[in-house]
C-alpha cells in the first residue's frame, strides 16, 4: 500500500506515518536512555529530523493530534532549488540504479504538482510563525551540506 502511494506520487495516510514515526523516535530513545517508556517522557533532550513531512494539511493536523504534546518542532528546513533542477538530479539517480519506484518523470512531475498544491501551503504556515529555515538547493552536494550544517551548528547552540 504504501508502495503504490509512492508510485502514484500521493501521501501516505497521516495514521500511518505518524505512527511509524513515534515507533522510531521511541525505538531510537529507548536505545540511547534505556528507557523509552514513550516518545514525550525525554523529548526535550532528543532531537530528531524528519525528512518531507508534514507534506499536507492532513499530515500537519495528523502530527499536532498525534504528536503535538510529545515533540517541538524546532524549524522546518527548505531546500528551494528550481523544479527542473530537482527534477533532472532523481532523474539521474534513478539511473543511477537507485530502486526507487518514483524516480521516474512521470512520477516526479505528479509530485512537484502536488508540492505546489498540498505541501506550499504548509512551509508557509511555518514561516508565518517564524519556523523556516531556507538552503539554496541548487548548488552542488557540497555548499548545500555547508549551508545546512551551519543551520544546525546555529540552531542547537
Amino acid at each position: 500500500m504504501i508502495d503504490f502511494h509512492i508510485k502514484e506520487g500521493k501521501i501516505i495516510p497521516v495514521e500511518i506515518t505518524c505512527s511509524l514515526l513515534e515507533q522510531a523516535m521511541a525505538k531510537r530513545m529507548k536505545a540511547t536512555n534505556g528507557n523509552g517508556n514513550g516518545v514525550g517522557d525525554v523529548m526535550s533532550i532528543h532531537r530528531f529530523l524528519i525528512d518531507g513531512f508534514p507534506r499536507n494539511q492532513d499530515n500537519y493536523d495528523g502530527w499536532v493530534r498525534q504528536m503535538g504534546e510529545k515533540a517541538r518542532v524546532h524549524f522546518v528546513l527548505y531546500f528551494d532549488c528550481p523544479e527542473e533542477v530537482c527534477i533532472d538530479r532523481c532523474l539521474s539517480r534513478g539511473a543511477a540504479g537507485s530502486g526507487r519506484i518514483d524516480d521516474n518523470e512521470d512520477s516526479l512531475r505528479k509530485r512537484m504538482k502536488g508540492f505546489y498544491v498540498d505541501t506550499w501551503p504548509i512551509v508557509q504556515l511555518y514561516k508565518e510563525r517564524g519556523q523556516v529555515e531556507v538552503v539554496d538547493g541548487s548548488g552542488d552536494a557540497d555548499s548545500v551540506y555547508r549551508s545546512v550544517k551551519n543551520i544546525f551548528s546555529s540552531s542547537f547552540q
